[in-house]
C-alpha cells in the first residue's frame, strides 16, 4: 500500500484523486511538531503540505521512503529543494491554481481603493452619512500599468480593458509580438511610473524585484498616482511608498502582502484614511483552494504511478545512470542561464544552446530544461520549473535552438549559452575544469576563467590604463571586497571583459558610479 501524508490543512475535494485510489492510503496529520514529522515520516511515500509545515533538511534525513513532496501552491520556501533533490525526491508545486483567484481580487482591491468602498462601510458602521468624503475616481480612460505580465499579469491586463482602461506593462520577457496579442502597450518600468494612472505589480520577489518600486521611482510618478500591491511583498519599498503617502504624492494604495507578515499592530500604514489593507488573501477563494489542491494531487498520484507528471519544482527523475552521466553538468547549466538572463536587459527573442565534445553524446535535454530554468527563474521565480521552462519560453515568444557538435577546439566539453535579444546578443560559455570545477570561461566571445558562484561585477570596457584603478577604487571606497578578478582581450586598446568576484553585494549607486567611468561601455551586478 501506498502512504501518503497530508500534513497542512488540503482540502478534501482537492485530495478526492488520492483518497478515492484503492492502492493509495492518505492519512491527514495536521500542526505536527518537527519531532513528530520526524518520528513518522518513514512510513511515507508521498508529503502534502501548504506553508505551514517546513520540509527541513533533518525531515528529508530519515524519509527512507519518501518519494515525492507536494506542495499545494506555488512558493516551495518551507521546503528543502537542494535537499530534497539530493535525496532523489521530487518537489511538485500548484503554480496555476490560483490565477483567476489572484486576478480577480487584484481587481477588487482596485475598485475599492478608487472608489473608496471600505472607508464608506466603516463609515455606514459608524451610524454616519458622509457622502462628501468618498468621492472617488473612474478607472475608465485611466493608464494602468503592469509590472510583470506573465500569468496573472494577463488576466489583469484582460479585466482592466473591459472597464476601458489603457494598459501599459513591463515584463522583460514581453515581445512585442505578444504586447500586442495581448492589447497592451510595452514600456519599460521607468516609463510605467511616469506614465501610469495605477500601477499594480506582479512579480515573483527576486534580487532583481526588490525594491522595485523606491524613493527613485516614487519621485516620478505622476502626483495622485495609485498604487496595488497583490503579488510578494518586498517589491515596493514600505518606506518609500509611506513617505509618498505622506507628501501626497500617491492618492490611494492598495496591499495584500507586506514587508513582514503578519503586518505589525502599530504599522505606520494603518495610520492613512487611503490605503486598503488586507492579510495576504489574493489566493484564498474556495475555487483557488481547491484548484490548487486537485492540481497537486493529480501529479503526486502521476509520481507515485510513474507516469509522466509536470511542475516539478526540482529535476524529474532519470534512470541512475543517466543521472550520474549528467549530473556534473546540471549545476553548471544552470548557473550559465542565471549568468546569461543577468546580462541582458531586452526582452529575450532567441536563446541558442550548443554542446560541443564528449558531452555531445549524452541525452542533452535535462541540461536544456535545466538552462531555460536557470533563465526563465532569474525573472519569474518560483512559476517556473525544471518541467514548464521550455514552454514559458514558448509562451513568452522566445525560440529555443538546441544543437551538438562532436568536437571542440580547445575543451573537451563545452556548453555555450547565446541570448538575443532586439538590440544585442550576449554569449556565455562554460566547462568542467578537473580539479577546480565549473567554469565560465568565454564570454561575448573573450576568453576568462571564472567560478559561476556568489557576487561578481560583470564588465565591458575599452582597454585603457587605470580601468582596475578606478573600478577598485570605487569598490573600496563602498567597502566592497574584491575576491577574484578576470579580464579577457583580444588586443591592447580593444573592447574588453572583466570579471570580478565581490563578497559583498554592490548597490544601484555603486554600479552606476562605475558606468559613468570614461570608456566602460556596460557593467553589470551578477548574482549566482
Amino acid at each position: 500500500m501506498i502512504r501518503v501524508l497530508v500534513s497542512d490543512p488540503i482540502s478534501e475535494q482537492g485530495l478526492r484523486k488520492l483518497t478515492e485510489a484503492a492502492d493509495i492510503q492518505v492519512d491527514v496529520k495536521t500542526g505536527l511538531s518537527e519531532d513528530e514529522i520526524v518520528s513518522i515520516i518513514p512510513e511515507y511515500d508521498a508529503l502534502l503540505v501548504r506553508s505551514q509545515t517546513k520540509v527541513t533538511a533533518r525531515v528529508l534525513e530519515h524519509a527512507a521512503r519518501l518519494r515525492v513532496i507536494g506542495r499545494a501552491g506555488v512558493g516551495v520556501d518551507n521546503i528543502d529543494v537542494p535537499s530534497a533533490t539530493q535525496q532523489g525526491v521530487v518537489v511538485i508545486n500548484a503554480p496555476d491554481g490560483n490565477t483567476v483567484s489572484t486576478a480577480e481580487f487584484t481587481f477588487a482591491m482596485m475598485m475599492s481603493m478608487a472608489r473608496k468602498i471600505p472607508q464608506a462601510f466603516t463609515s455606514i458602521q459608524r451610524g454616519e452619512w458622509d457622502r462628501k468624503t468618498f468621492v472617488g475616481v473612474e478607472l475608465n480612460n485611466k493608464v494602468l500599468g503592469i509590472i510583470g505580465l506573465g500569468r496573472i499579469g494577463a488576466e489583469v491586463a484582460a479585466r482592466a480593458q473591459a472597464f476601458g482602461m489603457q494598459v501599459m506593462a513591463y515584463d522583460p520577457f514581453l515581445s512585442q509580438q505578444r504586447a500586442e496579442s495581448l492589447n497592451v502597450r510595452q514600456a519599460t518600468v521607468d516609463e510605467i511610473v511616469q506614465e501610469a494612472d495605477f500601477i499594480t505589480v506582479h512579480t515573483p520577489l527576486t534580487k532583481e524585484t526588490k525594491y522595485l518600486l523606491a524613493e527613485r521611482e516614487f519621485g516620478m510618478m505622476k502626483d495622485e498616482v495609485r498604487i496595488l500591491n497583490c503579488a510578494r511583498g518586498g517589491i515596493i519599498k514600505e518606506e518609500a511608498l509611506i513617505e509618498a503617502l505622506r507628501s501626497g504624492k500617491v492618492a490611494g494604495v492598495a496591499l495584500d502582502v507586506y514587508e513582514e507578515e503578519p503586518l505589525a499592530k502599530e504599522h505606520p500604514l494603518k495610520e492613512f484614511p487611503n490605503v486598503v489593507l488586507t492579510p495576504h488573501l489574493g489566493a484564498s477563494t474556495e475555487e483557488a483552494q481547491i484548484n490548487v489542491a486537485i492540481d497537486v494531487a493529480e501529479e503526486v498520484l502521476k509520481v507515485l504511478r510513474n507516469e509522466p507528471f509536470k511542475n516539478a519544482v526540482n529535476l524529474p527523475s532519470l534512470p541512475a545512470d543517466k543521472l550520474r552521466q549528467l549530473e556534473p553538468y546540471l549545476g553548471l547549466a544552470e548557473k550559465l542561464g542565471k549568468m546569461a538572463a543577468q546580462l541582458v536587459s531586452d526582452p529575450i527573442t532567441k536563446i541558442e544552446i550548443m554542446y560541443s565534445g564528449d558531452i555531445s553524446n549524452l541525452e542533452v535535454a535535462p541540461l536544456t530544461r535545466t538552462i531555460l530554468k536557470g533563465v526563465m527563474s532569474y525573472h519569474h521565480g518560483d512559476e517556473v520549473n525544471f518541467v514548464n521552462a521550455p514552454l514559458m519560453a514558448e509562451r513568452s515568444g522566445v525560440q529555443v535552438v538546441e544543437s551538438k557538435t562532436a568536437k571542440h577546439s580547445v575543451f573537451t566539453n563545452l556548453i555555450s549559452l547565446e541570448l538575443t535579444t532586439p538590440h544585442q546578443t550576449r554569449r556565455v560559455a562554460g566547462t568542467l575544469n578537473n580539479g577546480f570545477g565549473p567554469r565560465i570561461v568565454r564570454l561575448d566571445g573573450f576568453t576568462v576563467d571564472a567560478a559561476p558562484e556568489g557576487r561578481m561585477i560583470v564588465t565591458s570596457h575599452l582597454d585603457q590604463p587605470g580601468m582596475i584603478g578606478r573600478i577598485g577604487m570605487i569598490l573600496g571606497d563602498a567597502g566592497i571586497n574584491i575576491a577574484t578578478m578576470q579580464v579577457g582581450r583580444k588586443e591592447a586598446g580593444g573592447k574588453a571583459v572583466m570579471v570580478l568576484g565581490i563578497d559583498n553585494p554592490a548597490s544601484a549607486e555603486v554600479i552606476r558610479e562605475i558606468a559613468e567611468i570614461p570608456n566602460i561601455l556596460e557593467v553589470f551586478h551578477v548574482e549566482l
